[in-house]
């Protein structure tokens, strides 16, 4: 099985929010199928609590990056703990995917996008936030392309 990358969000005083828990439990359930399967947490201050919450679940094969602080930096800095991956699994929410599909198209990162549910208390928030931030990334996107 490819790698596993979970996207990391926010934390609140060191703990996974539901959001967060709905990707690492997506990401327990994909790792499962084979144990051995590396699965690495990103996200600044965001690594340390996803990985103790899939220890949590049983998964052992974790790889903490703990410095990235976006969705480009996420793919950037996990593909440069594992340089030689051929094809990621990335597990985000459903309201990211579209976003996370742009970024690891812009960076060359060959990505599956497997989705977790969004909960239902922030689902609105969270894809009225994506109707900004997707045009804005594709914005930066097109920035990068121009300018080199």
């Amino acid at each position: 099985m490819n790698p596993i990358l979970v996207l990391g969000s926010r934390v609140v005083d060191g703990r996974v929010d539901t959001l967060l828990a709905s990707r690492l439990d997506r990401a327990a359930e994909l790792s499962g199928r084979d144990p051995h399967t590396p699965v690495v947490v990103s996200g600044l201050g965001e690594a340390a609590p996803m990985a103790d919450y899939l220890r949590g679940l049983g998964v052992q094969n974790l790889i903490e990056e703990p410095q990235a602080t976006s969705t480009n930096e996420n793919l950037e800095k996990a593909h440069a703990l594992l340089p030689d991956t051929r094809q990621w699994t990335v597990v985000t929410s459903d309201f990211h995917a579209w976003r996370t599909y742009l970024w690891a198209w812009h960076l060359g990162i060959p990505i599956t996008v497997i989705t977790a549910r969004t909960p239902l208390s922030v689902r609105t928030q969270m894809f009225l936030r994506e109707m900004i931030a997707l045009p804005h990334s594709a914005l930066r996107v097109v920035w990068r392309k121009i300018v080199g």
